[in-house]
C-alpha cells in the first residue's frame, strides 16, 4: 500500500461510477440518479468514533431526504460485520441504521475514491465525505483524521448552500445558514464593476455584494 499512488477524484467532474455490495443488496452510483448523494467513509464497524457517527447520521437523514440527498456509508469490513455492527447499535443505543454501507473488502470503491491514505501506517478507509449531487457530479469533498468525528449540521448546511448556490446563480459567505443574504456573482468587466455600484444590492466594494433570497 505505501507503494501505490492514488488519485483523487476531481470536483466539478463525474463521480467514480462503482457498483458494490451492501447491507442493501447490489447498488450502483447510477442508482442515486436524480437524487443528491453524500458517500462516507469509515475506519472500521464497531470502533467508538465510528458509532457515534452512525448515530448522528442517523439522526440528521430525514433533514437531509427533504433536500433531496440520500446516505451511503462504506467501509472494508464485511457485510456480515456491517450487519452485526448495525443491529449493535440499535440494541445499544436505540438508534435504527437505515440507510446502506458498502462492504468494500476488494478496497475497489475506497481506492476510487481516494479514502485509504497509506501514509497513517494502516489500510483502513479514513473518515472522508464526497458530495455528489443529481447528475452524478462531485461537488465537495472532506476528508477527516481517524480521532475527529464529523460535525452533521456542517455537512447539512454544505449541501443547504450548494442546492442554494444552484439555483439562484449565487454564492454563500462564510459561516451561512439558510435565510441569510447570499453573494452576487462579482462582475466580469469593468464598465459592469462600475455599475454594481447603483443596482441596489448591500454591497462593501464592487466585488462584494449581498442580496436577499425570496422566503420560500
Amino acid at each position: 500500500m505505501e507503494d501505490q499512488v492514488q488519485g483523487l477524484p476531481r470536483l466539478g467532474e463525474r463521480a467514480p461510477e462503482f457498483e458494490a455490495s451492501t447491507t442493501h443488496g447490489k447498488l450502483k452510483l447510477s442508482d442515486y440518479k436524480g437524487k443528491w448523494l453524500i458517500l462516507f467513509s469509515h475506519p472500521a464497524d464497531f470502533t467508538p468514533v465510528c458509532t457515534t457517527e452512525f448515530a448522528a447520521f442517523a439522526a440528521v437523514q430525514p433533514q437531509l431526504q427533504k433536500l433531496n440527498t440520500e446516505l451511503l456509508g462504506l467501509s472494508i469490513d464485511s457485510t456480515f460485520s456491517h450487519i452485526a455492527w448495525v443491529r449493535n447499535i440499535k440494541d445499544k443505543l436505540g438508534v435504527e441504521i437505515t440507510f446502506p454501507i458498502i462492504a468494500d473488502l476488494d478496497m475497489k470503491v475506497a481506492t476510487a475514491f481516494g479514502m485509504i491514505q497509506p501514509a497513517l501506517g494502516h489500510t483502513a478507509t479514513v473518515r472522508a465525505v464526497f458530495v455528489i449531487d443529481d447528475q452524478s457530479i462531485l461537488r465537495a469533498m472532506i476528508y477527516y483524521p481517524m480521532t475527529t468525528g464529523r460535525n452533521m449540521d456542517e455537512l447539512v448546511r454544505l449541501v443547504q448552500a450548494l442546492q442554494t448556490a444552484d439555483k439562484h446563480k449565487v454564492a454563500t459567505p462564510a459561516n451561512w445558514r439558510p435565510g441569510d443574504k447570499v453573494i452576487v456573482p462579482p462582475p466580469q468587466t469593468a464598465a459592469a464593476a462600475e455599475a454594481r455600484m447603483h443596482e441596489g444590492y448591500e454591497c462593501v466594494d464592487w466585488y462584494l455584494c449581498r442580496k436577499s433570497l425570496p422566503s420560500e
